[in-house]
């Protein structure tokens, strides 16, 4: 009896379900930061609300609200407030104070915190800017060029920098991208017309959609 030959067949390999099971493990891992990060957000400068903190910043807060960020004035308080400060860096590792090696040492659950609360600090203060405070800590602590770049790509894809630009594109009839470049002063951009004020033949301006 012949037994009849039975073809060959050709497996051909569908990448979906690996993929899927990846992007599940990687949402799972996601979640480790994200939940640390709704844990800080909750927790946010808690022990100012507890003594050796509370006295100083009790104290202090007031005179830091009228005072400049980064002035002469501004930095003699930080020094007499140093009891309060050594407590406060020492338990909130979104300082780079909190670490031997400064920001080095810290961690992007840390780093996003931080950008946070110096965003949050610029509303505390009369003359409060996030454009001004990122050139400023970018000094203080040695911060690289790179980290610094992501910094400011982070506050500005949150839209946290006072003056920024508004972004807009357009093209101009000769065929020519324009970007508006008119600051962001409120909410929804900006009043009046886009503009890019970088065009050779003046400032070109369209309508806001």
């Amino acid at each position: 009896m012949t037994v009849p030959e039975v073809p060959a067949t050709t497996c051909v390999y569908d990448s979906t379900a690996d993929t899927l099971k990846h992007a599940i493990r990687v949402g799972v891992l996601m979640g480790q930061p994200i939940t640390e990060l709704i844990d800080r957000s909750v927790r946010h400068d808690h022990s100012k609300t507890k003594d050796p903190e509370l006295a100083v910043f009790n104290e202090f807060t007031p005179k830091l609200q009228t005072s400049t960020y980064g002035s002469e004035e501004y930095m003699g308080f930080l020094s007499e407030m140093k009891v309060g400060l050594d407590h406060h860096y020492a338990h909130n590792p979104h300082h780079p104070e909190f670490n031997s090696n400064g920001i080095n040492g810290m961690t992007l659950v840390d780093l996003i915190e931080m950008l946070v609360d110096w965003r949050a600090a610029t509303e505390r203060h009369a003359d409060g800017s996030l454009v001004r405070s990122l050139g400023i800590q970018k000094e203080r602590f040695g911060i690289s060029d790179q980290l610094n770049e992501i910094l400011w790509n982070t506050a500005r894809h949150f839209r946290w920098l006072d003056g920024q630009p508004c972004g807009a594109v357009h093209t101009h009839p000769s065929g020519i991208a324009m970007m508006c470049n008119v600051p962001i002063d409120r909410p929804e951009g900006h009043d009046g017309d886009h503009a890019d004020g970088t065009w050779d033949g003046g400032a070109y301006t369209w309508p806001r959609a």
